[in-house]
């Protein structure tokens, strides 16, 4: 096996045992098991679908495309408010800002830079830096 590769796989299995990882799996679980969570979901996936096929036909009916964009709007809202949504969401983002620092890393390799010291810019911060109420960084 190539040894780059085998060297990803050893990556993958420290990824598996780290914290970040360990409390997504867990609150992906709970996320999962939560029946109001998930039939909001199914709701709010249900208005865009019909958003869509409303907004696709020739002669749309704006008073609809509005309610279903009202209507997708207040479920939203329900669906952030969610704890078990809230605490996914936050691991996820712990998870986004790992990979993307690891990615960094790799990247600056690519361009020659030393393995032992390059260190990846952090991100851009353009909500003042509170992350109660984000998804991560982009």
């Amino acid at each position: 096996m190539d040894a780059i590769i085998a060297k990803a796989r050893e990556l993958g299995a420290l990824l598996q045992q780290d914290e970040r990882y360990l409390k997504f799996m867990e609150v992906q679980k709970a996320s999962e098991e939560d029946k109001e969570l998930n039939e909001l979901i199914a709701r709010i996936q249900l208005i865009q679908m019909s958003f869509q096929h409303e907004a696709s036909k020739e002669d749309k009916n704006e008073q609809k495309l509005q309610a279903y964009d009202k209507e997708f709007g207040e479920i939203y809202t329900k669906i952030m408010a969610n704890p078990n949504m809230q605490a996914f969401e936050a691991a996820r983002g712990a998870i986004d800002e790992l990979m993307n620092y690891i990615n960094g890393i790799f990247a600056l390799c690519l361009q020659g830079e030393d393995p032992a010291t390059c260190e990846p810019k952090q991100p851009e911060h353009n909500c003042g830096g509170e992350c109660s109420s984000c998804s991560g960084c982009h």
